[in-house]
């Protein structure tokens, strides 16, 4: 998809650091904002009864939804795919603040792979357990349903990329998904006609760099 590139800066008002991810010459993600990435996994969480809950996380970016996901004690198990072996890589190599802690918990999996593959098809996300399901399964990859990285991603927020990926899931579970742009009216349909119920919840959150309030979508 790109050059793929992680940056340390200073922030001279605060003195710490802002890591960065860039794909060519587009920002993927920034440590500055990561309430939306936060939110998609306690929302997510939120919806699941029970305990031992099995998640899987569509894209591991700087590792703050996967991070919130293992703060819920429920949680048995965390599988997070990412396409981008680079990303993968600096966490495991301690490059990024939170790489060492997802790296050493147990429950946690850092996987290669392609989510939106494993979502449209039988075998699912772990190549070690074929056909496994899930509780949940959250997903912040592109930047919205109509916004996306790859073109090969947009086949997932159809209905019938929809049915697929609600094949993964176990009774009762739930998908969530974390979007730049406002509720989609067309994918909200989708959402509708694939799950038994839908929410949508605003996220917001200061823009440093812009002076103003901004919203995410889950």
């Amino acid at each position: 998809m790109g050059a793929r590139s992680l940056r340390r800066r200073r922030d001279l008002r605060s003195g710490g650091d802002i890591y960065e991810i860039k794909l060519n010459d587009e920002f993927l993600m920034s440590s500055l904002f990561n309430a939306s990435d936060i939110a998609l996994a306690r929302l997510g969480l939120a919806a699941l009864t029970g305990t031992s809950f099995d998640v899987v996380v569509g894209g591991l970016g700087l590792g703050y939804t996967a991070q919130a996901v293992l703060e819920h004690a429920q949680v048995g198990s965390l599988l997070v795919v990412d396409a981008l072996a680079e990303v993968i890589e600096w966490h495991q190599q301690g490059l990024l603040p939170l790489g060492a802690e997802l790296t050493s918990d147990t429950r946690c999996r850092l996987v290669l792979g392609d989510f939106f593959a494993g979502a449209a098809s039988e075998a699912g996300f772990d190549a070690d357990h074929p056909g496994r399901r899930y509780h949940a399964i959250l997903v912040d990859i592109d930047h919205s349903p109509k916004n996306v990285l790859h073109p090969s991603h947009a086949a997932l927020y159809t209905l019938d990329g929809l049915t697929h990926l609600a094949a993964h899931l176990r009774p009762g579970g739930a998908f969530a998904l974390c979007s730049n742009d406002p509720p989609d009216d067309e994918f909200q349909q989708a959402l509708g006609e694939v799950f038994a119920t839908s929410q949508t919840h605003i996220v917001a959150f200061d823009n440093l760099q812009k002076d103003g309030e901004v919203t995410n979508t889950v």
